[in-house]
C-alpha cells in the first residue's frame, strides 16, 4: 500500500516537473532588425558610419531663487 502511494506521488511530481521545464525552454524573445540601406549606385548593403556626438545644449530655464518664489507668493 505504501509503494502505491509512493509511486502515485513520484508520477505526479515528475508529470509536475516535465510540464514546467516545457513551458519554460524556447520562450525567448525574437530581436528585431533595422533596415539596411542599400547604396544608390550600386545596391549594395552600406555600412553605417557613426557619426561624432553633438556636445551637450546649455541648460537655458532657470530654478527660481528663494527670494522670487517668496515675492511670488505674496503677490
Amino acid at each position: 500500500m505504501a509503494d502505491l502511494i509512493k509511486d502515485v506521488v513520484e508520477n505526479v511530481i515528475s508529470g509536475v516537473l516535465k510540464e514546467i521545464l516545457k513551458k519554460t525552454t524556447g520562450k525567448a524573445t525574437t530581436r528585431r532588425r533595422k533596415r539596411q540601406t542599400r547604396s544608390a549606385t550600386t545596391g549594395r548593403f552600406v555600412k553605417k558610419t557613426s557619426q561624432p556626438r553633438k556636445p551637450a545644449k546649455k541648460q537655458t530655464s532657470r530654478r527660481r531663487t528663494a527670494a522670487k518664489r517668496s515675492r511670488q507668493r505674496s503677490s
